[in-house]
């Protein structure tokens, strides 16, 4: 049953992710699992390189991370769209670069729009919004999982499974 593992990675700082279509926001915690900080907002790659998501298994090796949690932007129905789908394949990507690290996909429904509100109230100017915007959502989702579990005492979200990829001969059969 998803979000029901009792026996978590608590100790060591987690990594959050927020995916968009033009950039992706990088958050961590701190090593004690209270504090959710930001980190970087990179450059979106859908290139067979990702460079994206290169420099966040790096950072996950860099920091001992032990889990890395994305955020999954379903819709307001509880249904998954074309943002969901993109979050899910990039979450099985980055899985497979960072195994054996856990990767867990949390339901991250406003969290943009909050973080847009939040960086508005601290009286952050709209242009500079843009480059701190996805920043800010990756630390309300890491921030949400670690409260998650501090308040729960599981994991939330739903865990990735890190697969290989299929080779051509697979796909045929």
């Amino acid at each position: 049953m998803p979000g029901t593992e009792s026996a978590p990675p608590v100790v060591g700082c987690w990594v959050g992710v927020d995916v968009g279509s033009v950039r992706v926001g990088v958050a961590q915690s701190d090593p004690h699992g209270v504090l959710a900080t930001p980190v970087a907002t990179l450059a979106r790659d859908d290139s067979p390189a990702a460079v994206d998501q290169q420099a966040i298994a790096e950072l996950v090796a860099e920091l001992g991370a032990t889990l890395v949690v994305v955020g999954l932007p379903r819709l307001l129905s509880g249904g998954e769209g074309a943002a969901a789908t993109a979050a899910r394949t990039f979450a099985g990507q980055l899985a497979r670069r960072v195994a054996p690290v856990p990767v867990r996909l949390l339901d991250e429904r406003f969290t943009t729009l909050d973080a847009a509100g939040r960086l508005r109230d601290a009286g952050t100017a709209a242009k500079d919004q843009r480059r701190m915007i996805d920043q800010a959502a990756a630390v309300l989702i890491l921030q949400d999982a670690l409260d998650a579990f501090s308040h729960q005492g599981r994991l939330p979200g739903d865990t990735i499974k890190a697969r290989r990829p299929r080779t051509r001969k697979a796909r045929e059969a």
